[in-house]
């Protein structure tokens, strides 16, 4: 079900994570649900990821926003600046700015999380900065 109403940013809106299309660019289903783009939001974006078995969000850092990251489901493991921390259902992590990261789906059922970052860059493309290659798709 969707519900949009008139006047982007101003009145609520309602998505489904399958109002929106999956970004696989870095890895795994990535879907920004509640952003500028999408409802109109100003101060920072809400997305899903979901990871199978063996995917991986390929590492990269934020240099305004910091992360809010809940496992709903399943479990992964987060590289921040090189150490391994895992993350497994029903926890929350907290990437502070600048914080290189990667997600690896290391167990054996699919992941899936909700993320949160703010406050918003200056610029979308200002958002990530890639650390390392970029899966080929």
């Amino acid at each position: 079900m969707t519900v949009t109403t008139s006047g982007p940013g101003t009145t609520p809106v309602v998505l489904s994570i399958h109002d929106v299309p999956a970004n696989r660019r870095r890895g795994g289903d990535i879907r920004t649900l509640l952003s500028p783009g999408t409802v109109g939001a100003k101060s920072g974006f809400l997305g899903t990821l979901t990871l199978q078995p063996g995917e991986v969000v390929t590492e990269h850092w934020h240099p305004y926003s910091e992360e809010f990251l809940y496992c709903v489901s399943g479990g992964v493991t987060a590289r921040l600046d090189g150490e391994h921390t895992k993350l497994p259902a029903e926890h929350g992590l907290l990437i502070p700015i600048g914080t290189r990261h990667r997600i690896v789906n290391e167990g054996n059922e699919t992941a899936f999380l909700v993320f949160h970052l703010s406050p918003l860059a200056p610029r979308p493309d200002l958002g990530h900065v890639d650390t390392e290659p970029l899966p080929r798709t």
